[in-house]
C-alpha cells in the first residue's frame, strides 16, 4: 500500500513429492494461501524460483501458466465454486472442455467420476438441489476428472459439518493416494492436518516447522501398496520452491 513493502513469504525452500499428501497449516494471514497461489501458477514470486518438473514457473507467460493449470492442476475450493445454472455433470465436464476433449468422452469421464464420489445418481441435479456435502463431492469430482498430477484444496471442509468433513477428507485423500497424485491442502485446522503425510506449518510468511505424520501400523493393504508405488515412481519431481522473499501486497493474507 503506497510505498509500504509487504513480505507475504520469506526464505521459503520446499520440495513436494509425487503421491504424497501435504498440509499447509497456519492461521489467517500466515501466508499459506499466497504460497498455494504461487504453486498453482496464479501468482508469480517477486524473487526466487518456483519449479515444476524442473521448469521455472516464474518465467512462463500468462498463456503458458493457463496451459500449465489446465494440464497438471486440479482445484477444490471451500465455497465449491460450482456454476449454479449447470448440472453436476456439466460442472464436472468444465476442465475437459478447456482441454478440448470431445463431448462423448467428457460425459463418459464425468459420469465415471461422479460415480466414484457417490453421486452417480445425482448427475442431473443443479447445485441448489444438492446439500453442501454433495456440492463439495461435485467439486472434488471436477478437480480429479482431468487426471491432474497435483490437486490443491483450499480449506476444503470449511463449510461442512464434522461428519461430512471426515467423509470428504477420506474421499479426497483416498483418491489422491489411489491415483498417485500429489495433494496439497491449505487449512487452519490441526485435525484436518492429521490426514496428511507431512505438515508444513507457516507463520508470518515463514516455514515454522515441517512434521512427518505418523500413520497407524494397521493401515489397510491398499494404502500400503499405493505408498510403495509413490516411492517407486518419479519421486521428488512435483514442485520445488526456493524464494528469497516473495512480496505480494494484494495477497498478503492466507
Amino acid at each position: 500500500m503506497g510505498d509500504e513493502k509487504i513480505v507475504a513469504l520469506d526464505h521459503i525452500d520446499l520440495t513436494f513429492e509425487r503421491g504424497k499428501v501435504y498440509c499447509l497449516l497456519g492461521t489467517s494471514g500466515s501466508g499459506k494461501s499466497t504460497l498455494l497461489n504461487l504453486l498453482a501458477g496464479l501468482e508469480k514470486p517477486t524473487k526466487g524460483s518456483l519449479k515444476f518438473m524442473g521448469k521455472p514457473l516464474e518465467k512462463l507467460s500468462e498463456t503458458q501458466l493457463a496451459l500449465y493449470r489446465q494440464k497438471y492442476i486440479g482445484f477444490v475450493f471451500q465455497s465449491y465454486n460450482l456454476l449454479p445454472t449447470l448440472t453436476a455433470l456439466e460442472n464436472v465436464t468444465l476442465p475437459l472442455i478447456f482441454r478440448r476433449v470431445t463431448k462423448r468422452h467428457r460425459v463418459k469421464a464425468a459420469r465415471k467420476m461422479l460415480k466414484a464420489v457417490g453421486l452417480g445418481h445425482r448427475w442431473r441435479h443443479k447445485p441448489s438441489e444438492l446439500s453442501g456435502g454433495q456440492q463439495q463431492r461435485v467439486s472434488i469430482a471436477r478437480a480429479f476428472v482431468n487426471d491432474p498430477q497435483v490437486v490443491f484444496a483450499d480449506e476444503p471442509t470449511g463449510n461442512l459439518d464434522t461428519k461430512t468433513t471426515y467423509e470428504m477428507m477420506d474421499l479426497i485423500t483416498g483418491m489422491a493416494k489411489k491415483n498417485n497424485q500429489t495433494l496439497i491442502i491449505v487449512t487452519h485446522d490441526i485435525e484436518i492436518s492429521q490426514y496428511c503425510d507431512q505438515i508444513i506449518s507457516i507463520r508470518d510468511g515463514n516455514v515454522e516447522s515441517i512434521t512427518d505424520v505418523e500413520k497407524k501400523e494397521n493401515e489397510d493393504e491398499g494404502n500400503q501398496k499405493n505408498e510403495a508405488t509413490a516411492k517407486d515412481t518419479d519421486s521428488a519431481y512435483v514442485h520445488n520452491i526456493i524464494s528469497d522473499n516473495s512480496n505480494s501486497p494484494d495477497n498478503s493474507t492466507g
